[in-house]
């Protein structure tokens, strides 16, 4: 049976580009910007867009890797977790994009491979430093993506204020 993962398939599309009840996603969002803005830091201890999008890539990625591995590789502390705005500047916005679009896609083309069972096979999870379930890593990539979803709306508000949209 497939129901739960094609659920948690759903919302996470959903999250990105479909009719939330919040009336907001992530293409809402980043839609509202332009490409010199998603570098801007509206207030010193705010991240940018472009420092969101890259840190919710990292892990999206490391997901991916627990899926196909069994492990991850990652933990907070890391220095991909939150690259810089120097850094990432170097990189590019559309790479930065592109990367977050395709790891989406990936992620779910995974995910559409198990079954539900697979939920509750376990995964050592590196960050945590313990086996956990995978239904941890990939409702938690959920939720994850939901709590940044907020801060871009944050962060959007002020360069709007701003006029650096």
């Amino acid at each position: 049976m497939k129901y739960l993962v094609e659920n948690i398939i759903q919302q996470l599309v959903e999250v990105q580009n479909g009719k939330l009840w919040i009336c907001s996603t992530f293409t809402s969002k980043l839609n509202q910007v332009n490409e010199n803005a998603v570098f801007f830091r509206p207030i010193e201890n705010l991240h940018s867009i472009a420092e969101i999008i890259s840190h919710l890539t990292l892990w999206r990625k490391e997901t991916i890797l627990k899926i196909q591995t069994g492990k991850g590789s990652k933990t907070d502390d890391c220095e991909e977790n939150w690259l810089t705005n120097d850094k990432l500047k170097l990189i590019g916005w559309q790479y930065i994009k592109s990367e977050y679009d395709k790891t989406l896609t990936e992620l779910i083309n995974l995910l559409k491979s198990k079954d539900d069972e697979f939920l509750n096979e376990e995964y050592y999870d590196t960050d945590f430093k313990g086996n956990y379930k995978y239904s941890f890593v990939i409702n938690g990539m959920l939720h994850h993506d939901i709590y940044h979803l907020g801060q871009l709306g944050i962060i959007i508000k002020y360069l709007k204020e701003n006029n650096k949209c």
